[in-house]
């Protein structure tokens, strides 16, 4: 029979043609958006690590990405730098002082090859020895409310306007931990 040996031969390839549209429909694209002012990645696979409570105050100034800066500013409706790193230590139950010479003189120093997600380093923006403060996130990069203007946002250790600018990195004493 003529139509029996036909579908036969089109076997193998109905068979061929049902695995391929399977496996498309297993690829996905995503898209990541952002706020203005942010530098938007996707995020690196998750790794366990064991927990700091600075982790959560680096996850709370994450979450204030996009919000403007505002001189003085030390809540979502605007920040500062010292305001940023007063109100994301705060959301992890941590105390942190107000301004950046307060938070540089309390830090434990530390190496800049030795930060961890959560710490905190300062630069030298203005000509003052330290002027401006941000939270580590990792890779090189770290959250901080830049200038008037602006939004909270990322950026690269590895810019030169930063790096040449640093005055150095540490860690905030755990001193109290609220509940």
């Amino acid at each position: 029979m003529v139509l029996a040996s036909q579908s036969e031969n089109a076997l193998p390839g109905l068979v061929l043609l049902l695995v391929l549209a399977g496996l498309a429909g297993c690829a996905s694209t995503s898209r990541v958006t952002g706020h203005p002012g942010a530098e938007t990645k996707a995020a690196p696979p998750v790794s366990v690590k064991p927990h700091r409570p600075s982790h959560e105050a680096l996850t709370a100034a994450a979450n204030m990405v996009g919000t403007p800066y505002r001189y003085g500013g030390a809540s979502p409706r605007g920040f500062d730098c010292s305001g940023l790193v007063y109100y994301a230590y705060s959301k992890a139950g941590l105390q942190a002082p107000r301004s950046t010479k307060e938070q540089y003189r309390q830090i434990k120093r530390i190496p800049i090859s030795q930060l961890q997600p959560g710490d905190l380093i300062f630069f030298n923006i203005s000509g003052n020895k330290v002027s401006h403060v941000g939270i580590y996130a990792g890779g090189n990069r770290f959250v901080h409310a830049p200038s008037s203007g602006k939004f909270v946002s990322y950026a690269s250790l590895r810019n030169p306007y930063w790096s040449k600018r640093i005055v150095g990195a540490g860690r905030l004493p755990v001193i109290n931990r609220k509940n």
